[in-house]
């Protein structure tokens, strides 16, 4: 069994459409990062994406007996395209029906300049069974980001991306897939320590 302890990064407080944009994480919360810290498992591989909210986290939460990966530009945000920076409502009022598409019909519909979720989807897959190959049967604690969870979180749970979304990913929090070879359980999502 692999399991993977998805990570969401600490908060940024950005208002507005987070993707490939980089934008640091507020790590002030140093209870909060221990607790997390204690909470994650020993001897585990610590990986996470290239963008500087994910992998000043993952160093925040490195233990003694942790290993370090290099970061994986994989396992970045979803590609927000032109979205990327802009409120919601200005999206809204930019895209109103792209936009509304894009979230309440989630798949091949791609953001202007950016990426679908089953592109999102996609490259995190392959990212996640790379890495899987080359430590099985290892707990891997990976550092990323909210979209990114959600897809591995529908892969493992076999949902619609639709019910994937409306999952609570809350900056911190800790959800775990065990991998069982094909299968996988789930024995929590969005737990904050």
């Amino acid at each position: 069994m692999t399991t993977w302890h998805w990570v969401r990064h600490g908060p940024t407080h950005a208002k507005s459409f987070v993707g490939w944009r980089d934008v640091p994480a507020d790590l002030s919360a140093s209870d909060q990062i221990k607790r997390l810290r204690d909470h994650l498992p020993e001897n585990a591989v610590v990986v996470s994406s290239d963008l500087s909210r994910a992998r000043d986290t993952a160093d925040a939460i490195l233990g003694p007996g942790h290993r370090r990966l290099p970061h994986d530009p994989h396992l970045r945000e979803m590609h927000f395209g032109l979205w990327d920076g802009l409120h919601f409502e200005a999206v809204e009022q930019r895209d109103p029906v792209l936009s509304r598409a894009f979230w309440e019909a989630p798949g091949d519909i791609t953001a202007p300049g950016g990426e679908s979720w089953n592109m999102t989807s996609a490259r995190v897959a392959a990212a996640v069974k790379s890495i899987s190959s080359r430590y099985p049967d290892q707990h891997i604690i990976a550092v990323a980001h909210f979209g990114v969870i959600l897809t591995q979180l529908q892969r493992a749970l076999a949902i619609a991306p639709y019910e994937a979304l409306a999952q609570r990913i809350d900056n911190l929090s800790v959800t775990r897939i065990d991998w069982h070879r094909a299968s996988a359980t789930v024995p929590h999502i969005n737990h904050l320590p």
